[in-house]
């Protein structure tokens, strides 16, 4: 597991679904700059309540910062490229509304 800190700007609205057991969690994708200045997609999913009603309020390209357990993934394009990506068990988030 790695313990990592991401920032950048949602992808389309997060949207609450069930689990088993009728269990409640929140799934969103976020656009994060990357070092060489590449965009990096980080698949965030919360479980705890906390940053899970916070994910709720925000909208599409408002600005975040989440931080969880990190998994590096990849994934290929319509063109055959392979791009990083980033799975992200968020635990905390951080945005620029009050009360999230």
């Amino acid at each position: 597991m790695i313990d990592g800190l991401i920032a950048g700007r949602l992808l389309g609205d997060p949207e609450q679904r069930l689990g088993k057991g009728e269990s409640r969690f929140v799934v969103a994708k976020v656009r994060a700059q990357a070092g060489d200045g590449e965009a990096l997609i980080v698949n965030v999913i919360a479980f705890d309540d906390i940053p899970s009603q916070a994910l709720l309020a925000l909208r599409d390209g408002d600005s975040v910062a989440l931080a969880g357990s990190l998994t590096p993934k990849a994934w290929t394009d319509k063109q055959g490229n392979v791009k990083p990506a980033l799975d992200l068990v968020a635990h905390r988030m951080l945005s620029v509304y009050p009360g999230e």
